[in-house]
């Protein structure tokens, strides 16, 4: 399984380079986070045509915090589940101001109290903004470690037990990056490009699917 493995992020290194980037645009740690709780059920495309705008108009936590709702609710109403993210938004800051003396915690077990934080926003927030280990565990992540043999679950915490066993500790982040790009571009829930791909023979799902 190892030598299999190292094929596979061969091959990834070989699509997106040495370090895959995270696609949402953000200068500092308030855009990053915000940017993540944007991108839930959304395109980073869409969420950074939004941000573009948004980040111009609020700069700092007290923006965030004293905006009015429904404001904010058409500000980034293209990223779908407005009305969520803008309140989550809103509670957040407010709750980092009232409470963390503006900061965001340093681990995800404190993140993930915070309004609109789960446990993948808190790990891309960690690996993007902060290097510390984590293995956030999305819809292309689920679905692409399923297709490639490296779990058999569909509960994303037992998914990022299963990958963290597999990698190790500082490649975390480097091989989430390479797994959501894949899912994002080559290995697509519906159609996926298996003709084009060169590990078809290291894919349980194609192997499954073509015979």
């Amino acid at each position: 399984m190892y030598y299999i493995r190292m094929e596979l992020i061969s091959y990834f290194r070989e699509l997106f380079g040495e370090d895959p980037p995270l696609e949402l645009n953000f200068s500092n740690e308030l855009e990053c986070i915000v940017a993540i709780i944007l991108s839930a059920q959304c395109t980073d495309k869409r969420v950074n045509i939004v941000t573009k705008d948004l980040f111009k108009k609020y700069k700092t936590l007290e923006d965030y915090a004293t905006a009015d709702l429904e404001e904010l609710e058409k500000d980034i109403y293209s990223t779908g589940f407005y009305h969520n993210k803008a309140t989550n938004i809103i509670s957040l800051c407010k709750n980092l101001l009232e409470n963390h003396n503006g900061v965001l915690p340093n681990n995800i077990d404190e993140l993930v109290k915070l309004p609109g934080i789960g446990r993948k926003t808190a790990s891309v927030f960690l690996i993007s903004c902060r290097g510390v280990p984590a293995f956030p565990v999305d819809t292309h992540v689920i679905r692409v470690s399923n297709r490639l043999g490296f779990t058999k679950h569909k509960d994303p915490e037992k998914i990022e037990r299963d990958l963290k066993a597999l990698f190790d500790e500082k490649d975390w982040g480097k091989h989430h990056f390479y797994i959501v790009l894949f899912g994002r571009y080559h290995c697509l829930a519906k159609n996926p490009k298996c003709n084009e791909c060169k590990i078809q023979n290291r894919c349980c799902y194609f192997q499954h699917n073509s015979t």
